[in-house]
């Protein structure tokens, strides 16, 4: 019986399990745990908006889509942080890091990101795909308040988790340029089913935005370009 349980720990030690990576163990597996809650209980088709915001029903259950993205990929790994690794939330890139590169970054990367977009939205297949909300090609009453859920709910969350959470929490374990490859893997996967070319984006941007993340020592520079990028992307099409 002894010998029975002894086997455990040193099973553990031949795959290399270590305790004291626990927490990146946990970092790393939340990928695949919350890509699926997200997928299949946060994603159109799958749930019913949990509000009923007074708009159309495509943009009620956008918005409640954004809401659910928000508690899963921001909520979620800020408690971790917080309570269980008791760090500063900071240290993921909440702070606002290098500010003058991060202005510089801006500065040169929105006029590109305004340009490449502007002749990008005429290209069918993401005339297919956004805005997420069909309707707001005919009604435009309550784009802005749109707008703003999908600016703080969606993107807020995508940068915290994937540039802060991921990116952060294991480019001390991994290196750095690992850490952003990781990343950007796990950001790539909510992209299918996505139009091809911006699948292949999302692998560009995610390693660009990562080198950004950790340049800057923060995720807001990245934040403003990405939530750019969607924000656009609707008026675009929709004007």
């Amino acid at each position: 019986m002894k010998q029975k349980n002894s086997s455990v720990p040193q099973f553990l030690k031949q795959i290399d399990f270590d305790w004291r990576d626990i927490h990146t163990y946990i970092i790393l597996l939340s990928a695949p745990v919350l890509l699926t809650v997200y997928r299949y209980h946060a994603y159109p088709g799958f749930f019913t908006a949990d509000f009923d915001f007074g708009l159309a029903a495509d943009q009620n259950l956008r918005i409640s889509q954004f809401f659910r993205f928000f508690g899963l990929f921001f909520v979620l790994p800020a408690v971790y942080v917080k309570f269980v690794m008791h760090k500063n939330l900071n240290d993921f890139g909440l702070g606002f890091g290098d500010i003058k590169t991060g202005i510089k970054t801006l500065l040169f990367l929105v006029p590109v990101i305004f340009i490449a977009l502007y002749f990008a939205v005429d290209m069918p297949d993401v005339r297919s795909e956004y805005p997420l909300a069909k309707s707001l090609l005919h009604d435009q009453s309550h784009l802005i308040l749109y707008e703003i859920a999908y600016i703080i709910f969606y993107y807020i969350a995508w940068e915290f988790y994937f540039r802060g959470f991921l990116l952060f929490g294991l480019k001390d374990r991994f290196g750095a340029f690992n850490a952003i490859l990781i990343q950007t893997i796990s950001s790539c996967l909510v992209h299918i089913g996505k139009p091809e070319g911006e699948i292949i984006g999302s692998i560009i941007v995610g390693v660009l935005f990562g080198i950004i993340a950790l340049r800057t020592k923060s995720i807001w520079y990245v934040f403003i370009l990405h939530a750019l990028i969607g924000v656009l992307t609707d008026l675009f099409i929709i004007y």
